[in-house]
């Protein structure tokens, strides 16, 4: 094999910031940015969302949650988690959920006066919170 090597030409000029009242923005603030959008990024990734049919499914029912119940169901989902379970039906109050727990997603929900004679397929484990 042969080694090669990289000659630089001196003769190529720097690149020079266009003209104007342009602001340079240094690395600590690109780097400040990053690490703000990278921290929104993850706190989203660790928030329940709610699937389209789950969203219709509460305004059809009349479902209405507070940023408290949201909470419950987040946390309901992170014991899920802890369980190994993949799929989960939270129970609260008096609603059901569905979850997919990877996703930390509400696939479905439903109140009390639904839950009687019915059957959850496509789970393998519940959470009461």
């Amino acid at each position: 094999m042969k080694a090669y090597e990289l000659k630089i030409n001196s003769a190529i000029n720097p690149v020079q910031p266009a003209a104007g009242n342009q602001k340079i923005t240094s690395a600590t603030d690109h780097g400040n940015s990053f690490k703000h959008i990278l921290n929104e990024q993850v706190q989203k990734q660790h928030q329940v969302v709610f699937s389209k049919h789950a969203t219709e499914r509460l305004m059809q029912r009349n479902i209405k949650l507070t940023p408290q119940e949201i909470l419950r169901i987040d946390a309901g989902i992170n014991q899920a988690a802890k369980k190994g379970i993949k799929e989960t039906l939270i129970m609260m109050d008096n609603r059901a959920f569905i979850a997919s727990v990877k996703n930390k997603t509400v696939i479905t929900a439903t109140v009390e006066d639904q839950l009687k004679d019915q059957v959850f397929t496509n789970i393998d484990g519940a959470v009461i919170v």
